[in-house]
C-alpha cells in the first residue's frame, strides 16, 4: 500500500462528497410525480406521512407506508440503488444497533434461547426491535426521497412560507452553503499539499499535517463566515429566503395534497 494512500482516500472522500451532491441535484430536474408538485405541498405530504408513521402501533401499517415511499421514488425518478447505499444500509446499521439489546432484554414468550450464554431471543423483542428499525427506514426513505426531487432553495422557501422562523430557515441555508465551501476549500488545500510533496511521508507526518490542515480550514470558515455575514447585510439581507420562482397551486396539487393528507389519517387509524 502506498505511504500516500491517506491523502489519497481523504481526497478522494471530497470528491465523493461533492460528486453525490451533484447527483442530488441532478435528480431534482427529473420529470417525476414529486417534481411536478408545488413544493410546499410535498414538504406538507412528506410530513404528514412522517408523523403517520410515528403514530403508528401496528407494524403491518407502517410497511404499508414504506411501500408507499418506495413507490413516491420510483414515481419520482430516485434511483433505488441510491436510496439503498445512502440511506437504507446506513440506517440499517446505525438503528440495528441500537435495537439489538431489545432482542435480548424484552421479556415475553422464548423465540431462541442460547443455554451456554444464559441468553434467549424472545418473540416481543423481535417486533419491538423490527418496530424502531422500520419506523427509522421509513421516515429516512419519505425525507430523502423530498431532498432528492425537491431543490434545498425550494425546501427552504416551502418551510418559510409554512411559517417557519426566519432564523431557523437562514441557519438551514447557510449550513447548507458552507458545508459544500468546506469541502472544496479542503479539497483543494489536500490537493495543494499532495502536489508539492515529494517522496515517501510518514504516516506521522501525515496526521500532523492534517490537524494542520483542519485548524487551518477552522480558522478561514470563521473569518469567512463573518466576511459573508457582513456582505449579505450590505445588500440588503433581511433573513428572508427569497427566489425568482413563485409558487402556485394548480388542481393536480390540491389533488395529490388531499391524496398524502388521506393516506396519513387513514395508516394512522388503521396502525392505531
Amino acid at each position: 500500500m502506498s505511504r500516500h494512500s491517506f491523502l489519497k482516500s481523504t481526497v478522494r472522500g471530497f470528491a465523493q462528497a461533492v460528486s453525490k451532491a451533484l447527483q442530488s441535484e441532478h435528480a431534482t430536474t427529473q420529470k417525476g410525480l414529486l417534481q411536478q408538485l408545488d413544493p410546499r405541498v410535498r414538504v406538507i405530504g412528506v410530513f404528514a406521512l412522517v408523523v403517520s408513521v410515528i403514530l403508528c402501533r401496528r407494524l403491518e401499517a407502517i410497511a404499508a407506508i414504506f411501500l408507499i415511499a418506495i413507490a413516491l421514488a420510483v414515481a419520482s425518478r430516485v434511483r433505488l440503488g441510491l436510496l439503498a447505499k445512502r440511506v437504507w444500509l446506513v440506517v440499517l446499521g446505525f438503528s440495528g444497533v441500537i435495537a439489538l439489546p431489545a432482542l435480548f432484554l424484552t421479556p415475553g414468550e422464548p423465540l431462541f434461547t442460547a443455554p451456554a450464554l444464559h441468553l434467549s431471543i424472545s418473540m416481543q423483542g423481535v417486533r419491538t426491535a423490527a418496530f424502531l428499525i422500520l419506523r427509522v427506514e421509513t421516515a429516512a426513505t419519505l425525507t430523502t426521497v423530498l431532498v432528492l426531487s425537491t431543490a434545498w432553495t425550494h425546501i427552504l422557501k416551502a418551510l418559510r412560507s409554512l411559517h417557519l422562523p426566519a432564523e431557523v430557515v437562514t441557519m438551514l441555508a447557510m449550513t447548507h452553503r458552507y458545508l459544500f465551501l468546506l469541502i472544496e476549500t479542503a479539497n483543494q488545500m489536500f490537493e495543494s499539499r499532495q502536489s508539492r510533496a515529494v517522496g515517501i511521508v510518514s504516516g506521522s507526518a501525515q496526521r500532523k499535517m492534517t490537524a494542520r490542515t483542519a485548524g487551518v480550514l477552522l480558522s478561514k470558515s470563521i473569518e469567512l463566515s463573518h466576511e459573508v455575514y457582513l456582505a449579505m447585510l450590505s445588500r440588503g439581507f433581511r433573513g428572508e429566503v427569497r427566489l425568482l420562482t413563485d409558487f402556485r397551486l394548480r388542481p393536480r396539487d390540491y389533488v395529490a395534497l388531499t391524496a398524502f393528507v388521506f393516506t396519513s389519517c387513514m395508516a394512522a387509524w388503521i396502525g392505531r
